[in-house]
């Protein structure tokens, strides 16, 4: 019984090394990386939390950046650089993500949107906007609008989600977004081994993916991120009674590239999903607006942003003039 002790001993005392390891490990390699890769902006109080704020550049209206799923304030970099040369542009980190304090539960986009606004009030940054929602960010900004109709004069939706798709699209894709959900969920209650004990950093970091690592590898941007996607047909309904955008100038970019095929989907589920997203679903946000237009881009995957962030300054620069000359 002695020697199964000293065994048990042995283990838990190598355990709780290696614990203490990765946690060091862990609080060292973040702090270095947000030294080396500092996120810009500012940290401005939402009443009872701080969010992350980056606004550059001048002129009116404002143009204002709502991230996809997932994504941090830096995703913008090209995008924002190349607005900011004729307009006033902002980015930031919702709650719970990047530079962010963490925010009320569920996060629904009402909420997104109203921490949004309060934001955008608190920083001194004046109405009227322009907004731009990247996926995921389409339901935020078409609730922010609904909100504050007098304080938006038009849209840009970068391949955004729209509240028809989980009807509309092959069922093949309902099983795709509940193994994210599933997985995201996992993650969340999974944090302390994710990212209090550097599991999660060795694996971005045998992916070549560390370089904004620091700013996910938080249990706060897990914990964000599942209850995003917990609640996303709540937001979608949301988006639906925010209702039609009237006269407001309305571009959609649409990705002509669908998804990569995997062992879960077979070429023709990606064409049907194609298909379906193209000519359907995101014409259907076109006729969100009587000046609404939708512009493939060809050339780009559903990461507009980093693919053709061009296309996204070329569509605020139509949507702002449109909006100055009505």
């Amino acid at each position: 019984m002695r020697w199964l002790r000293n065994i048990a001993f042995l283990i838990l005392a190598l355990v709780a090394l290696l614990a203490g390891a990765g946690a060091t490990y862990q609080f060292i390699a973040s702090r270095a990386d947000a030294r080396r890769f500092p996120e810009p902006g500012r940290m401005v109080d939402v009443g009872g939390l701080r969010l992350k704020l980056n606004c550059t550049g001048t002129g009116s209206p404002t143009v204002v950046l709502e991230s996809g799923f997932g994504d941090v304030l830096p995703e913008w970099e090209s995008v924002q650089q190349g607005i900011a040369k004729f307009a006033r542009v902002c980015s930031y980190d919702r709650a719970g993500y990047g530079g962010s304090d963490p925010g009320p539960m569920p996060r629904t986009s009402a909420q997104i949107a109203r921490e949004l606004h309060s934001l955008l009030q608190n920083a001194g940054e004046k109405p009227p906007f322009v907004l731009v929602g990247h996926s995921f960010g389409g339901y935020h900004v078409r609730v922010f609008s609904g909100f504050y109709p007098n304080e938006v004069e038009g849209l840009v939706l970068v391949d955004a989600v729209q509240e028809d798709q989980y009807k509309v699209l092959p069922t093949v894709w309902d099983r795709i977004g509940e193994q994210l959900r599933k997985h995201c969920e996992s993650q969340a209650r999974t944090a302390l081994l994710l990212v209090d004990l550097g599991i999660g950093r060795l694996m971005l970091k045998a992916r070549g993916q560390d370089e904004n690592s620091y700013l996910i590898l938080q249990s706060k941007y897990l914990k964000a991120r599942a209850s995003e996607i917990e609640n996303v047909r709540i937001s979608a309904e949301q988006a639906r009674a925010a209702g039609s955008l009237g006269d407001k100038p309305l571009i959609v970019l649409t990705a002509g590239e669908g998804p990569p095929v995997s062992p879960d989907l077979s070429q023709q589920d990606v064409e049907d999903y194609q298909r379906i997203w193209i000519n359907d679903l995101q014409l259907r946000l076109a006729r969100l607006s009587s000046r609404g237009k939708r512009e493939l881009i060809t050339d780009s995957s559903h990461d507009i942003p980093s693919d053709r962030p061009d296309a996204i300054v070329k569509a605020v620069q139509e949507v702002r003039a449109a909006a100055t000359a009505h």
